[in-house]
């Protein structure tokens, strides 16, 4: 709790200095008379329809664990995901939102490793999208290509996304020399964390293997029979990232900023692609100076500040805010359950 906490102030920290220095920076009378205009109603949809991109990435879940024949709750796993958001906005990457959602589902009676492939499915699906969509971003910001602050970030974004979807087809090509690989690696590292005996880690590794032929199998399951669920997924990823890129025009509508709808997509998609850089947590300081670099191109040097900070505060403070609540509230269900349990135990003893 201490590491993650400590990491949820840093990411705040760095977010907050590089919001603020974007403000300075661009700050002028025409920024106060732009606030004095701001028009809150559009701001307060965005709101909302961020809120709304959670039960979509929730549909979109319940589709891929669907498609490998489990079935779960809407509004179970649409808590699910909201709980992992806030994990996943203090680790770098989003890492720690991944392994969160495995967890959780691996709870809801669905193994492991079928659990991994849904969650591996959806950053699948993801990278996908945003990286079908580059050629158009290219296309409608050329310019900005030539500008050589970004091609170092684009490139280390491409090349790691690239490293990742290697390894991920080789596993599945693979699955024994997988196994292989983990079987030296967790019999190095099993007896670090208290498997110090042969039937232990001998008993460990089967779960593992366990675990990656269940991987194994999604994977096959899910362009077999389950590619009906696979569709779905697509749909609902095509929905997802079209709310999330409608954030921005509706800040912009709010700002008075009245710019193109696809140059903003663009934008948008190029900005996706750096923030997969595992710099700091949440993407922190990455987001925030990524976005005044490439929104400057299109919007007022006067409002730039603002824009950054109402859209951050949209896609990231956010949901910090709305994932450590239901967060808080899973801990106290869950306290809630186990006193149950206990106060039922206790009542049957004593009679």
């Amino acid at each position: 709790m201490t590491r993650y906490k400590k990491w949820l102030i840093g990411s705040l920290v760095i977010s907050a200095v590089s919001i603020a220095l974007v403000t300075c920076l661009t700050f002028s009378s025409e920024t106060i008379e732009a606030l004095r205009k701001i028009r809150l109603e559009y701001i307060l949809a965005a709101a909302l329809l961020h809120i709304l991109s959670y039960p979509v990435w929730g549909l979109r879940t319940r589709a891929l664990c669907k498609a490998l024949g489990h079935r779960i709750s809407v509004l179970k796993v649409t808590e699910i995901v909201i709980s992992s958001v806030f994990v996943a906005g203090i680790t770098p990457s989003s890492a720690g939102g991944e392994f969160l959602r495995v967890h959780s589902l691996s709870r809801n009676r669905i193994p492991v490793g079928r659990a991994t492939a849904i969650v591996v499915g959806e950053r699948l699906l993801d990278a996908l999208f945003i990286f079908s969509c580059l050629p158009f971003a290219f296309y409608v910001l050329g310019d900005i290509l030539s500008d050589y602050k970004f091609d170092a970030a684009f490139f280390t974004a491409n090349f790691l996304v690239f490293l990742l979807l290697v390894f991920f087809i080789y596993g599945v090509w693979k699955p024994e020399k997988v196994k292989y690989i983990t079987r030296r690696l967790t019999g190095r590292l099993a007896p670090f964390f208290g498997k110090k005996t042969d039937a232990a880690i001998s008993h460990f590794m089967e779960q593992i293997d366990r675990e990656i032929d269940h991987f194994h199998d999604s994977v096959r399951v899910f362009f077999s029979e389950g590619r009906k669920g696979l569709l779905w997924g697509i749909l609902y990823t095509f929905i997802f990232w079209t709310i999330e890129f409608s954030l921005l025009i509706l800040i912009l509508m709010g700002l008075s900023q009245t710019h193109s709808i696809i140059t903003a997509f663009a934008a948008q998609v190029l900005l996706a692609v750096i923030m997969v850089i595992p710099a700091t947590p949440g993407a922190s300081g990455v987001a925030e100076l990524g976005a005044a670099s490439i929104f400057s191109i299109f919007v007022d040097s006067s409002v730039l500040g603002i824009t950054v900070l109402a859209w951050r505060a949209l896609t990231y403070h956010m949901n910090l805010l709305v994932g450590g609540l239901m967060s808080l509230k899973i801990i106290k269900d869950a306290n809630l359950i186990k006193k149950l349990i206990g106060d039922s135990v206790e009542s049957q003893h004593s009679t």
